[in-house]
C-alpha cells in the first residue's frame, strides 16, 4: 500500500511502524461553530483511510480526532454569547458526533478534548522540556517557541529560510502564509479568560501545543499517520513538528495525509470566514439524504479539489440510485444455476479495486472499477446469465466494496427509517393490491400517487411490489 506523504513530497510505501496496530491522529474540528460539508470532506476522507488501513490493509487502529475546545474564535465566540467556554463548545461537539453519524463516518478508539485536565497537563510536559532544551522564552508572561533554535524548521512546508523572521513573535493562533515567526505555546490570559496552571505558570495554551500534546499522550512519541486539511501544513502542522521533535528528540509523524479544499462554484473555498457555507443540515433541508452527500464528498480524489453544486448533489444521488437498483435486481435474481464466468468477473473485479485503494487510497478509481462491475452483471442479469448460485459471490464482494466507501450502508439506514412508517408502506402495498385485484385501478393509483407524495416509490415486478425513498 502506497500513500502520498506531505514530508517527502512524493509517494512511499507504507506499513505501521510496529507492522500492526496503525497510530493516527487527525486535527479535529476547532468548536467554536458548527462544522460545514468543507470540514466533512476532510473527515469523510480520514474516514475512508480509516477504512482502508481496517478492512483492506488488515490493520489494527488506534486512531485519536480531537477536539479543539479552546483557542481565541472559541474564547471570542463563548464571550460574544454570554456562555461559559465548556458549555459553549459542548453544543458544537454534540453538533459534530450527530452530522458525523448522518455521514457514516466510523467511531476512532479516542476523541479528545484539549480542556481535560490530561491534556493541559501533557502540554506544560512538552513546554517545560522545551525550556529545559532551550528552545523557549518569557515575554510578557506568554511562553515563545524560538524557531531559530530547530535548523530544518519549515521542512513539512518547504518554507524559505531567507524569509523567516526569528525573533519576530506571533501571538495569534493563525497567521499568514510563510510568516514563519517565534510562536506562542503557552498565552499569559487576560481578564475573563480561562485560566490553567500547570506548572509552567498561569495561563492557556495556544493552538499548536495542543495537538502536539494529545498526540504525544495517546499515541507515543512517534505516530505513524498525522491527517489535517491542506490549510493546516503551515503554520499549524509544521509548528507541531517543532516543538514535539524538538521536546523529544524523535521524528513526530512518518506520514503527513493532508486533504484538499471543497470550494464553490466561484472557485472560493467553502469557509466559514467568507460566509458561503452549508451544513449537512443544511443539504437534509434540501431535500437530499446523506448518503448522497458522503458520495460526492469522496467522489473525487482527497489530493484533488471538490467542486460542490448542488447540480453535482443531483449527480451523485443518480449515481447512487443506480448502485442501489442493482443490488435491488439483485435480491430479485430467479434463475437457478451458477456460471464460473460470473466468480472469475467478480475476482478481477475485487483485484482492481484493491489495486486503486493501495494506490494512494484511489476511491474514484475504486468506484469506477465497481461501476464497471454493476454494467456488465446488469447485463448478465438481462441475459439470464446471472444465476441465484451467483448472488452470494456477488453480494459478498459488494458489501466488501461498501466496508470502504460506506455509502450502501448509509443508503439502507436511512430506508429502514422512510418518510411513512414502515408498517404504513406495508398496508397500503396490500391495499393497493386489493385495489388491483378487484379492478379499482383509481384506488391502486390513488395508493401509489399518496406514498410518491410522501416519498416513497413503489415498483412492480413479476415477484411482487417493492418500496424504496425517492
Amino acid at each position: 500500500m502506497f500513500l502520498y506523504n506531505t514530508l517527502s513530497r512524493q509517494e512511499e510505501e507504507f506499513v505501521p511502524l510496529d507492522g500492526h496496530t496503525v497510530r493516527m491522529y487527525s486535527c479535529g474540528l476547532t468548536v467554536y461553530n458548527r462544522g460545514h460539508i468543507g470540514n466533512f470532506r476532510y473527515f469523510t476522507a480520514v474516514d475512508v483511510l480509516r477504512r482502508v488501513l481496517r478492512h483492506h490493509a488488515g490493520y489494527a487502529m488506534r486512531h485519536v480526532v480531537n477536539f479543539t475546545d479552546v483557542d481565541d474564535r472559541t474564547i471570542l465566540e463563548s464571550q460574544k454569547a454570554g456562555v461559559p467556554l465548556r458549555e459553549y463548545t459542548d453544543r458544537f461537539i454534540e453538533a459534530f458526533r450527530e452530522d458525523a453519524d448522518t455521514l457514516g463516518l466510523e467511531a476512532v478508539e479516542e476523541n479528545p478534548r484539549a480542556t481535560d485536565d490530561a491534556n493541559l497537563r501533557a502540554m506544560c510536559e512538552i513546554i517545560a522540556a522545551l525550556d529545559e532544551r532551550g528552545h523557549t522564552y518569557l515575554s510578557d508572561g506568554s511562553i515563545y517557541f524560538k524557531i531559530a533554535t530547530m535548523p530544518d524548521y519549515g521542512k513539512l512546508a518547504r518554507l524559505d529560510h531567507a524569509g523567516m523572521k526569528p525573533g519576530a513573535r506571533v501571538d495569534t493562533d493563525k497567521y499568514e502564509k510563510e510568516d514563519a515567526r517565534d510562536f506562542v505555546l503557552w498565552k499569559a490570559t487576560s481578564p475573563g479568560e480561562p485560566t490553567w496552571d500547570f506548572g509552567v505558570g498561569p495561563g492557556r495554551p495556544g493552538w499548536h501545543i495542543e495537538c502536539s500534546a494529545m498526540a504525544r499522550r495517546l499515541l507515543g512519541d512517534t505516530i505513524d499517520i498525522h491527517a489535517g486539511g491542506v490549510d493546516l501544513i503551515f503554520p499549524h502542522h509544521e509548528n507541531e513538528i517543532a516543538q514535539t521533535e524538538c521536546a523529544t528528540g524523535h521524528p513526530f509523524a512518518r506520514f503527513w495525509f493532508h486533504v484538499e479544499h471543497l470550494i464553490m462554484d466561484d472557485g472560493e473555498k467553502m469557509s466559514k470566514s467568507v460566509g458561503n457555507v452549508y451544513t449537512v443540515s443544511d443539504v437534509l433541508e434540501r431535500g437530499y439524504r446523506a448518503s448522497a452527500l458522503r458520495y460526492l464528498l469522496l467522489s473525487v480524489h482527497y489530493r484533488k479539489q471538490l467542486k460542490f453544486s448542488w447540480a453535482n448533489l443531483d449527480q451523485a444521488e443518480e449515481a447512487l440510485k443506480r448502485l442501489m437498483d442493482f443490488l435491488g435486481r439483485l435480491e430479485r435474481v430467479a434463475v437457478e444455476g451458477t456460471h464460473p464466468e460470473i466468480a472469475d468477473r467478480v475476482a478481477g473485479a475485487r483485484r482492481d479495486f484493491g489495486a486503486m485503494l493501495d494506490a494512494d487510497v484511489n476511491v474514484p478509481g475504486a468506484t469506477g472499477v465497481m461501476f464497471d462491475l454493476v454494467r456488465t452483471l446488469n447485463a448478465a442479469i438481462d441475459d439470464g446469465r446471472l444465476g441465484t448460485g451467483d448472488v452470494p459471490v456477488v453480494t459478498g464482494a459488494f458489501e466488501w466494496f461498501d466496508a470502504i466507501l460506506g455509502v450502501v450502508a448509509l443508503r439502507r439506514a436511512e430506508e429502514a427509517r422512510p418518510p411513512v412508517p414502515v408498517e404504513e408502506i406495508e398496508q397500503l402495498i396490500e391495499a393497493r393490491q386489493a385495489a388491483r385485484r378487484g379492478r379499482n385501478f383509481v384506488e391502486a393509483d390513488r395508493i401509489r400517487a399518496d406514498l410518491d407524495a410522501r416519498g416513497i416509490v413503489l415498483e412492480d415486478s413479476p415477484t411482487g411490489t417493492r418500496w424504496k425513498r425517492k
